[in-house]
């Protein structure tokens, strides 16, 4: 996967790590063919057994996202057009991305732009960022925050959010559990890479059973998801549990020395 140096989504990697940055001045909004590209690019990511950890950012340090392009709108950018391979931003119906994707809020999150956060499994914020979800606002739905938001934090609380497109802070969206940290604006993308060397040394078989588990399970009863995972029935728990990855644990844990993951 090479890197893209220029246009909407500029991309670097360093070993295992992507760290993708959405730049659209002057807010980063999200169009249908911003969207297409990072469909494009989270799919190469998914693909590429050499990555093993994505990082999300914004350029600038006062927005992160604000969702939908509504300039674009205008222009003729239909609401229900080609949103690309990921759906909307390339990370909320991408199949089978069973790595670890890390946002790091740099500023506004807002709209799609929080939905997109919410599509990652880490969030980091800036001290400065500001989350909201306007939808109502302007006369329409949050449609993966509306599904998504209630299973996360407590129920009146997203209501609260959904209900009144109210603006909040990095501390009270902390104190809902949304976050897994808060730091200074100028040592957000540190941070964000230290966490994501942290996970690329970790076993990336056990990271893709647990991505499938809680995704496919999240409409199963308890029982039922427990018998699929004994029985080896989610693809990526049957490929763990005939891995060298899973004998390599083993042995490491009783050997009592690090891991060697290799991914198979």
């Amino acid at each position: 996967m090479n890197d893209r140096t220029d246009g909407p989504i500029r991309t670097r990697r360093e070993g295992g790590i992507l760290e993708v940055t959405l730049d659209r001045p002057k807010a980063n909004a999200i169009d249908l063919a911003t969207s297409r590209i990072m469909g494009e690019v989270f799919k190469e990511f998914r693909d590429d057994e050499t990555l093993r950890v994505a990082i999300l950012t914004g350029a600038g340090e006062k927005f992160f996202c604000p969702g939908w392009d509504l300039k674009a709108a205008a222009e003729g950018d239909e609401v229900d057009g080609d949103y690309g391979v990921g759906g909307f931003g390339g990370l909320q119906e991408l199949p089978h991305l069973y790595k670890p994707v890390i946002a790091a809020v740099n500023g506004i999150c807002c709209g799609g732009g929080f939905e997109l956060a919410l599509s990652c499994d880490l969030i980091l914020a800036a001290d400065q960022a500001t989350f909201a979800l306007p939808e109502i606002r302007s006369g329409t739905v949050a449609d993966a925050a509306t599904l998504r938001l209630p299973k996360r934090i407590p129920y009146h609380v997203a209501m609260d959010l959904l209900l009144t497109g109210r603006w909040f802070d990095a501390e009270e969206a902390q104190r809902w559990g949304l976050l897994k940290e808060i730091v200074p604006q100028a040592q957000l993308m540190t941070k964000a890479w230290e966490l994501a060397r942290h996970l690329e040394s970790g076993p990336p078989l056990v990271f893709a059973a647990i991505k499938e588990i809680v995704r496919e399970a999240e409409d199963m009863r308890f029982q039922d998801a427990l018998n699929r995972i004994t029985k080896r029935q989610f693809a990526t728990v049957d490929r763990l549990y005939g891995s060298e990855d899973l004998h390599e644990g083993q042995r490491a844990f009783t050997e009592k020395r690090d891991p060697v993951w290799k991914g198979r």
